[in-house]
C-alpha cells in the first residue's frame, strides 16, 4: 500500500492560482476603466467601474439589490431542488427500462431543441408571473442534464459488479445504495454542476419575460431608465450567484467522491 501523497506541495500551487485569478480581475478592471475614461462615452452607455461600484453600494444600502437577489435565489434553489429530484428519478427509471427510453427520447430531445426563451412566455401566460412559473422554468432547465447524466451513470455501471451483487443475494435496495449510487455519482454530479449554472439562466429568462421582482426584472428596470450601472450591478450579481452555486456543488462533489482519491492512493 502506497502512502498518501503529501498535500503540502499543493498549497503554493493553489496560492499561485488564487493570485493569478486576482491579477486577471484587477487587469480587467483596469482595462475597463481605461476604456471608459479614454473613449469619451457617456455613463449611460459605458459606466466606469467606480460608477458601478457606487450604484452597487446605493442599491445594497437601500435594500433594492437584496430584495431582488433573494427573489432570484429562491427561484433557483427551488428549481434546482425539483429538477434534480425529477431528473435523478427519471434518469434511473429510463436506465432500467430501455423501452421507455426509446419511447421518451424523441420528446426529450425535441424539448431541448426549443430554447427556453421561446417557452418561457407560454409558461408565464399559463401560470402567471409569480414564483411557480419561474420555479417551473428553472426545473425544466435543470431536468435534462441531470436526467441524462443519471441515465448514463447507471448504464455505465459494470455488469460484473451486478453479477457480484447477485451472488451475494443483495436486495434491489442494497444494489441501489451500495452499487448504483456510488457508480453513477461522478457522472451525476457533472450534470448537477451543469444544471446549477443553467438554473440561473432559467430564472433570469423567466424574470425578464414577465415578473415584478428578481435580478432579471432589475435588468429591465435599468434598461428602461438608461441606468446602465444598474444593469451592470445586476449582471455581476448573476455571475457571482452562478459561480457560488457551481463552487458549492463542486465542493460537495469532492466530499462525496473522496473515496476515489483514497482508492487512487492504495
Amino acid at each position: 500500500m502506497h502512502k498518501p501523497a503529501n498535500n503540502h506541495s499543493s498549497h503554493p500551487l493553489a496560492r499561485l492560482r488564487g493570485l493569478l485569478v486576482l491579477a486577471s480581475l484587477l487587469l480587467a478592471l483596469l482595462i475597463w476603466q481605461l476604456i471608459a475614461s479614454l473613449s469619451g462615452l457617456p455613463s449611460f452607455i459605458l459606466p466606469s467601474p467606480a460608477q458601478v461600484w457606487q450604484k452597487f453600494l446605493e442599491s445594497l444600502t437601500s435594500g433594492l439589490l437584496l430584495r431582488h437577489f433573494s427573489a432570484t435565489l429562491i427561484e433557483i434553489l427551488l428549481g434546482l431542488l425539483f429538477g434534480t429530484i425529477l431528473g435523478a428519478v427519471g434518469g434511473y427509471l429510463l436506465a432500467k427500462s430501455p423501452l421507455a427510453e426509446r419511447l421518451l427520447s424523441p420528446f426529450l430531445i425535441a424539448s431541448q431543441s426549443v430554447p427556453m426563451v421561446a417557452i418561457a412566455p407560454l409558461l408565464i401566460i399559463w401560470f402567471g408571473p409569480g414564483l411557480f412559473s419561474k420555479t417551473l422554468i428553472c426545473t425544466l432547465v435543470v431536468l435534462f442534464p441531470v436526467l441524462i447524466n443519471t441515465l448514463v451513470g447507471i448504464r455505465e455501471t459494470p455488469r460484473d459488479l451486478y453479477e457480484l451483487m447477485g451472488s451475494l443475494r443483495a436486495t434491489p435496495a442494497q444494489v441501489l445504495r451500495k452499487l448504483e449510487v456510488p457508480a453513477a455519482l461522478p457522472v451525476f454530479m457533472g450534470g448537477l454542476r451543469m444544471g446549477a449554472t443553467l438554473s440561473v439562466i432559467g430564472a433570469i429568462v423567466g424574470e425578464m419575460v414577465g415578473s415584478d421582482r428578481g435580478l432579471g426584472f432589475l435588468v429591465n428596470v435599468g434598461r428602461g431608465q438608461y441606468d446602465t450601472a444598474l444593469v451592470f450591478v445586476s449582471v455581476i450579481s448573476m455571475m457571482l450567484l452562478s459561480i457560488t452555486l457551481y463552487s458549492l456543488i463542486l465542493l460537495l462533489e469532492r466530499r462525496l467522491l473522496r473515496w476515489q482519491t483514497w482508492r487512487s492512493q492504495v
